[in-house]
C-alpha cells in the first residue's frame, strides 16, 4: 500500500471537501502518519472515511479524520498553549494537539488503551503529550472537589467523544480566552459545539457543524426528551 498516496487522498478528497482549509492543519495531516496509531490489522483503512477499532469494548475507535481535523481547526491552537484531551484512544489525537500546543494531558479510562497511547507517542517522537489512566467524568468531581485539579487550568479542552452536555465542571477548567471542542447531543444527529470562556463567569457557545461520535463513558445522560 502507497501510504503517502493515501494520505494525500485522505487529506484532498475527505478533508478539503469539509471545509478544512487551515493550511496548517492540512500540513500536519501530512506529517503525522496516521497509520502508525491504528491496530496492525485495520492499518489498510488508516485513511479511510469512518472510525476505526480500537478494543473489543463498545465507543473504543479513532475519530473520522475529517471530523479530527475540523475539531483542529476550530480550537485553532498556539504553540504557548497547554491542551487537556479527555478520551485518549491510540493517541493520535494527542499526537495532532501535541505539534501545536505546550503541552497536552490526556486522559484515558481503558488501561490497554492508555498503555497503547504511550507507546505510539514515544515511537511518534511526541514527548510533550502526557497520558493519564483514569475516569474523565471522575476526574472532573475530584477536580471541583480540589482533590486533583489536573494541573489546570487549561487554554483547550477536547472531549474526543460525545457527551449529552458539556459538563460546567469541565467549562470551570478553562483559562478565560480559552476554548472546549465536544460534540454534543443524541444520535442520529449530534453538533459540534464550541465554548469559549470570554470572563470569569461569561462562555460564547458555537456549534458549527453536525456529526455523531461514540460516547464518552460515565458522563451524564439526561433525556433527550423535555416534558
Amino acid at each position: 500500500m502507497n501510504y503517502e498516496q493515501a494520505r494525500f487522498n485522505m487529506i484532498e478528497q475527505q478533508i478539503r471537501p469539509w471545509e478544512v482549509l487551515d493550511s496548517q492543519v492540512l500540513s500536519l495531516l501530512a506529517v503525522v502518519k496516521r497509520e502508525d496509531f491504528v491496530p496492525p490489522a485495520m492499518r489498510a483503512l488508516a485513511f479511510a472515511d469512518m472510525e476505526i477499532p480500537l478494543g473489543t469494548k463498545p465507543g473504543q475507535c479513532m475519530l473520522a479524520p475529517k471530523v479530527e481535523a475540523r475539531v483542529l481547526q476550530d480550537l485553532a491552537v498556539q504553540k504557548h498553549e497547554k491542551v487537556l484531551e479527555i478520551g485518549a484512544g491510540s493517541g493520535y489525537m494527542a499526537a495532532l494537539l501535541a505539534h501545536r500546543a505546550q503541552q497536552v494531558i490526556t486522559l484515558e479510562i481503558d488501561p490497554d488503551l492508555a498503555q497503547l497511547a504511550r507507546d505510539n507517542l514515544k515511537k511518534a517522537g511526541v514527548y510533550n503529550a502526557e497520558v493519564r489512566t483514569g475516569d474523565g467524568a471522575a476526574k472532573l468531581g475530584q477536580a471541583v472537589a480540589g482533590s486533583d485539579p489536573l494541573s489546570g487550568p487549561f487554554d483547550v479542552i477536547v472531549l474526543s467523544g460525545s457527551v449529552a452536555d458539556v459538563p460546567p465542571a469541565l467549562l470551570a477548567m478553562l483559562k478565560i480566552g480559552g476554548r472546549l471542542s465536544a460534540i454534543v447531543g443524541f444520535e442520529p444527529v449530534m453538533r459540534a459545539t464550541l465554548v469559549t470562556r470570554v470572563g470569569d463567569a461569561a462562555f460564547r457557545t458555537t456549534q458549527g457543524w453536525d456529526t455523531v461520535a461514540p460516547r464518552l463513558l460515565h458522563f451524564p445522560e439526561p433525556s433527550k426528551f423535555n416534558f
